[in-house]
C-alpha cells in the first residue's frame, strides 16, 4: 500500500498507468479511489481501471462520467450504472466548474427576462426551420453574437434533440456530449474546437475539461451516440 501511495503521490502518468495495469498489485480501496480521481487528468489510466478487479460499483459510477463511449460500454457490462445518480453528479460537477456550490435561482425579474428572450429565439428558430433555412452555421453566428439561448434552441431543433438534452450536454463535466450533438447536426470536426471556446466564454467554462476524444464519425453515428448518452436527461 505504501508503494502504491508513493506512486500516486508522485502523479507521474507512466508509473500510475503501470500500477493500474498490474492486476496483482495490492491496491487498497483508498488507492483505487485516488487512481480513479487521477484518471480525470490522465487519460491512459481509464482503460486499465475499467478492467481492474478492484474497481467497485461506486468507483465505476464515478469513472463512467469522463470515459468515452467504448469504455462506458465496458463498464456497463460489469456494473449497473445508476442514471439518476449520474445525472446528479453531472449537475454537481457543472456547479463546481462555474465556482458555485450549487445551481442558484436567479432573481424573478431576470428569470422573466430570460424566458422572454428564450421564447423570442425559439420563434426565430421555428421560422427558419419552417422556411428550410435553419443551418449549422447559425450555431457559430449565435455564439459570436453572444446569443446563447439561440445557440441552444438551434442545436436542439437541428438535431431533433430535447431542450433538456442540449442543456445537459452544455453543462456536462466533459465536452463529449456537446461534440456528438454538434457533429450530428453537421458541424465540421475542425470547427468544433473554436465553437467550444465560444461556448465556454458564455457559460463560465462549461462544459468541463474532463477527458474526452473527438472521435471521427458521421452525423448518423454521432446522433445515435448522443441519444444513447442522453437516454435519461437531467431537467436543469
Amino acid at each position: 500500500d505504501a508503494v502504491c501511495d508513493a506512486i500516486i503521490d508522485r502523479g507521474e502518468a507512466v508509473t500510475m498507468t503501470a500500477l493500474a495495469s498490474n492486476r496483482t498489485a495490492q491496491i487498497s480501496d483508498a488507492a483505487m479511489r485516488r487512481l480513479v480521481d487521477q484518471s480525470r487528468r490522465v487519460a491512459g489510466l481509464r482503460a486499465p481501471l475499467t478492467r481492474h478487479p478492484r474497481l467497485n460499483q461506486d468507483l465505476a459510477q464515478e469513472l463512467y462520467q469522463w470515459v468515452g463511449q467504448a469504455l462506458r460500454q465496458s463498464i456497463g457490462e460489469r456494473f449497473r450504472i445508476d442514471d439518476a445518480r449520474l445525472n446528479a453528479a453531472v449537475q454537481q460537477s457543472a456547479a463546481v466548474a462555474v465556482g458555485t456550490p450549487e445551481w442558484r435561482a436567479a432573481p424573478t425579474s431576470r428569470l422573466a427576462e430570460n424566458r422572454e428572450r428564450a421564447e423570442m429565439e425559439r420563434r426565430l428558430v421555428d421560422k427558419l426551420q419552417a422556411a428550410g433555412q435553419l443551418r449549422p452555421g447559425l450555431l457559430v453566428r449565435a455564439l459570436r453574437e453572444q446569443r446563447f439561448e439561440l445557440f441552444e434552441q438551434a442545436l436542439a431543433a437541428l438535431g431533433g434533440f430535447s431542450d433538456a438534452q442540449v442543456r445537459q450536454a452544455v453543462r456536462a463535466p466533459t465536452a463529449e456530449a456537446l461534440y456528438l450533438a454538434c457533429i450530428a447536426v453537421g458541424v465540421d470536426k475542425a470547427v468544433f474546437a473554436s465553437l467550444l471556446v465560444e461556448v465556454r466564454k458564455l457559460t463560465g467554462g462549461l462544459p468541463g475539461d474532463g477527458g474526452w476524444t473527438a472521435t471521427p464519425m458521421n452525423a448518423h453515428s454521432a446522433a445515435r451516440a448522443f441519444r444513447q448518452m442522453m437516454q435519461n436527461p437531467a431537467i436543469v
